[in-house]
């Protein structure tokens, strides 16, 4: 049987994210902790892996700036039902953010909860 690491994620899908995962997740994938961003266009609600990441000098936040914001996407993320959905996709996809080029995440919020998080 093989041990669990601490920044592995968690295997029940329907589990909460938290900001801790998503650096994790983040640094396994692409080893740097690229900013998240969540983006309303056109009536949708998008999550964006963006460009810049905190290993960057000329990053504008510190580290624990950089954790909070990561909380409190992932707190938002949670509250609007797609945890897993948030969860499998960075785990899958095939893209990798480049320089002016975000990975975009269109997300499918449940009927009951997306008026609450769009205008």
């Amino acid at each position: 049987m093989s041990a669990v690491r601490r920044d592995d994620p968690p295997s029940d899908s329907a589990a909460p994210l938290s900001g801790t995962e998503l650096i994790a997740v983040l640094r396994s994938r692409w080893q740097a902790s690229y900013d998240l961003q969540l983006v309303q266009r056109r009536g949708r609600l998008y999550l964006q892996v963006m460009w810049a990441y905190l290993e960057q000098q000329s990053f504008p936040l510190s580290t624990e700036a950089y954790g909070l914001r990561l909380e409190e996407v992932a707190a938002l993320l949670n509250g609007m039902g797609v945890a897993a959905q948030v969860r499998r996709w960075l785990l899958t996809t095939t893209g990798k953010p480049r320089l002016g080029r975000a990975l975009t995440l269109a997300l499918n919020l449940p009927p009951e909860r997306s008026s609450e998080f769009l205008l």
